[in-house]
């Protein structure tokens, strides 16, 4: 044999054998990142669906109302309302028992998931989930309002003044006066600071998961996944159907299958498994910060300028001004029809938006996240720390005291909720633990990697799986077009 044709099948021989065991040992997993992707790219699809935390590992257990479940209280009728990620409690300002006040919500925990609560000075009691507004009546428990966001997700609900409600989704403002039956929707003034660009990590991101170009754009995603599924079932049957004479032409179909999908579909595979692995560290960080042109015709080339970007809004008595929280930061304006200004001197929100932001009066207000609790004296333009008493400064992502929850309407003063500690300020009842979980956030821990027990899940998961998954493909299409 000549030694050139030697060494092209010794190099055949060597990209199959790194595409078979690769893909023999990462087929579970990237399975799973098709399944739990298609479940995350439909979430109304799957709204109704719960999955029971007895069934997943303990640390997904509630635990003194860690985990979300605890994230605010309001004070109504005498009673106490507190709220979270699995729906509405009704208690007393001692908090010795709880009692589910959710009759009239979804069935599905994803339909539970409260973002805020508010009651007017007439006593009208609303309840903001992500998509829908809820108002309560004594009769037929919570019943929808006439909000309609055409999917937005609601991100804050506040009361201004007597009677006006101001609902915060995700781009606009939706705002009402009593009876409530109509909702003016505001879509904000350019900040003073817009230089017309967007952010480099929600491009990458909504390209991973092809909503930067609305339905169309999830549907390709879709079958991108679809690809990757029939390439694992395919590849799989190939390795493990035995070599005799009944099986051989499905095999040899599996196979023949396989590498022409595998080769015409390259270019897709390899775009969703490396822009999925530049969404989490170390990838992330090159992209973090970054700022690019909006993708002609895509949902972030928008007229709206704060498209995705809405996270909290609130009135300041003391200053005549509102608060705006942002995934860019916070701003003032004076009217809802003013061009917001980014503060100077603003207290640190993480990246996975804020928690907290409660007017202490006298424009002291107290703002938490995954970045820590802070107290912002607006008046003196002080940020402090309110765990150590230091000026607040820190950005990072999740600090020691990741905060979920503020709740100051129980005696004996504010309660703080950590995401991971909760609170030991009352017992939580014991059948909260197993509270179901959505289908949704189990797809969303599958898909981040965080639930599965190894060491390395997390971050390393998505960095050391991605680049394996990477390499599986292209050892694949070496050996398929060799």
């Amino acid at each position: 044999m000549p030694e050139s044709t030697t060494h092209f099948v010794m190099k055949k021989d060597h990209w199959k054998a790194q595409h078979k065991w690769l893909g023999l040992i990462l087929s579970f997993f990237l399975l799973m990142f098709c399944l739990s992707g298609l479940v995350l790219n439909h979430p109304s699809l799957f709204a109704g669906i719960n999955v029971s935390r007895s069934l997943l590992p303990p640390r997904y257990h509630y635990s003194n109302w860690n985990g979300g479940l605890l994230r605010g209280s309001v004070s109504w009728h005498g009673k106490v309302l507190v709220y979270g990620n699995n729906g509405i409690w009704v208690t007393d300002r001692t908090a010795r028992t709880f009692t589910g006040f959710n009759r009239g919500l979804p069935a599905g925990a994803d339909g539970q998931l409260i973002r805020g609560m508010a009651v007017t000075a007439d006593g009208r009691l609303f309840a903001a989930s992500q998509y829908k507004l809820y108002v309560y009546d004594s009769r037929k428990g919570w019943t929808e309002t006439a909000l309609q966001t055409d999917g937005e997700r609601i991100s804050d609900l506040a009361v201004q003044g007597r009677d006006s409600i101001i609902i915060t989704g995700r781009s606009h403002l939706f705002v009402a006066r009593a009876p409530y039956r109509h909702f003016a929707v505001i879509t904000l003034e350019k900040g003073t600071d817009d230089d017309g660009r967007v952010s480099l990590f929600t491009t990458l991101w909504q390209l991973h998961s092809g909503s930067l170009f609305g339905l169309a754009g999830k549907l390709i995603v879709d079958a991108i996944a679809v690809i990757l599924i029939i390439l694992i079932v395919t590849g799989l049957l190939f390795w493990f159907l035995p070599k005799v004479h009944c099986h051989g032409p499905a095999r040899a179909r599996s196979l023949r299958l396989h590498n022409k999908l595998g080769r015409t579909t390259i270019v897709l595979t390899l775009f969703i498994s490396i822009s999925g692995w530049m969404l989490r560290p170390p990838g992330l960080i090159a992209i973090a910060s970054g700022r690019v042109p909006p993708v002609p015709f895509s949902t972030l080339a928008s007229r709206n300028a704060w498209y995705d970007q809405l996270r909290a809004l609130r009135y300041d008595p003391a200053c005549a001004d509102y608060i705006l929280s942002t995934s860019r930061g916070f701003y003032t304006l004076r009217t809802l029809h003013s061009r917001p200004v980014p503060v100077a001197g603003q207290p640190p929100v993480s990246v996975m938006g804020i928690n907290v932001l409660h007017d202490g009066g006298n424009g002291q207000w107290t703002v938490g996240s995954f970045s820590g609790l802070y107290h912002w004296d607006r008046k003196g333009g002080k940020v402090t720390d309110i765990f150590n008493d230091r000026p607040g400064k820190s950005m990072i992502p999740v600090s020691d005291h990741a905060v979920t929850g503020l709740c100051t309407d129980f005696r004996g003063g504010d309660v703080v909720v950590d995401y991971y500690r909760g609170t030991t300020r009352f017992p939580m009842p014991a059948f909260m633990a197993t509270l179901p979980m959505s289908l949704r956030l189990v797809a969303l821990e599958i898909h981040t990697g965080r639930i599965y027990p190894f060491g390395f899940s997390g971050m390393l998961y998505i960095f050391l799986v991605g680049i394996a998954i990477v390499w599986c493909l292209w050892s694949g299409y070496k050996r398929s077009k060799g």
